[in-house]
């Protein structure tokens, strides 16, 4: 049986209870692979995690290998071919008796936190790692860790395949459709309220989604809100951000990574930009993206913005480049 090494941080966490076991189950790397865990956690939880990896070990998985907790990054990602970096500060929490409702604070808060990490996955994982970052603010996060990682053969990812499966349902739901029958769906630029959900080139049974429900109307004033919006509209009812939502959506990303993508299809998360679509390269921008045969990840190109969508990636743009201003001193 293969073996593969996979880090997580953030595991005492909600997102990660309802990820771990997917992961060593077979589902996400293929029942014909071992996956040897490492949990990462500060440390005044670390000892939370022993309970976590009793109840993975009771699951009791063939494809489960070696379960380790730690509290030292550099030992948690020690040889990782897989990262996902779930752990951050979130908004509303109190750090030395200030409650960080600003994004501005949560990115620097946050960037202190991925500028270590992005150290030590640069320096210790294996070359050609691959590291998804789930912990807001996702997307600079991921700027900021891949800038000191400093690793060109590590592929970084920010998530937006939540994003991308709330937009789904959202159109499926119009259409009175099953979620399997939208595809393509991409999500350009930041995972926050500026995102955009593409409608126009999203295909339901194969069709234009905005030709299918044919209300611009609802488009532009109810789906895009209902989307970028839906993570609040969970907080207020839930009384939690996304937990089992989000699990779910990390576990869609590394799945579409690992597999060629289907013919005419995309999967959505954010890389690092090349220039495509007039987007200012580096920045982690949300694309539709495609895994080819051989194993690479590529932007999907020739797709047709227009007026509209350009004005919704303009302003998506802009704010990413308003948050690497904000954390330029972790970016030198």
């Amino acid at each position: 049986m293969k073996e593969i090494n996979v880090a997580v941080t953030g595991g005492a966490g909600q997102i990660a209870y309802s990820l771990l076991p997917r992961l060593i189950s077979g589902e996400t790397f293929g029942e014909d692979t071992k996956v040897n865990l490492r949990l990462v956690e500060i440390p005044q939880v670390v000892d939370k995690l022993e309970g976590t990896i009793m109840e993975l070990i009771d699951c009791g998985f063939r494809q489960t290998g070696e379960l380790t907790a730690t509290s030292d990054i550099k030992e948690g990602v020690k040889d990782a071919d897989w990262i996902l970096l779930v752990g951050s500060i979130p908004r509303g929490i109190v750090v030395d008796g200030k409650k960080i409702e600003e994004r501005s604070d949560l990115l620097k808060i946050n960037g202190g936190i991925f500028t270590a990490q992005g150290s030590a996955i640069g320096e210790f994982a294996k070359s050609d790692a691959k590291i998804l970052v789930v912990g807001n603010p996702a997307n600079t996060n991921a700027l900021i860790g891949k800038n000191q990682a400093n690793n060109p053969g590590q592929q970084w990812f920010a998530m937006t395949a939540l994003d991308a499966n709330r937009a789904k349902a959202q159109l499926a739901k119009k259409a009175e459709v099953e979620i399997s029958a939208v595809t393509n769906m991409a999500i350009w630029g930041n995972h926050s309220p500026t995102m955009y959900p593409d409608p126009n080139n999203a295909l339901i049974n194969g069709v234009s989604a905005s030709e299918v429900i044919n209300d611009k109307d609802w488009i532009e004033n109810d789906y895009l809100p209902l989307v970028q919006q839906r993570g609040k509209a969970v907080i207020d009812a839930r009384g939690a951000s996304s937990a089992a939502s989000a699990a779910n959506a990390a576990i869609d990303t590394v799945k579409a990574v690992e597999s060629p993508t289907a013919e005419g299809d995309c999967f959505s998360a954010a890389i690092a930009s090349d220039g495509s679509y007039g987007v200012p390269e580096g920045l982690i921008f949300g694309y539709p993206l495609k895994t080819n045969s051989d194993g690479d990840v590529e932007i999907i190109q020739g797709i047709e913005i227009n007026n509209f969508a350009q004005e919704k990636i303009d302003v998506t743009t802009q704010e990413l480049l308003e948050e690497k201003e904000a954390v330029k001193d972790l970016l030198s």
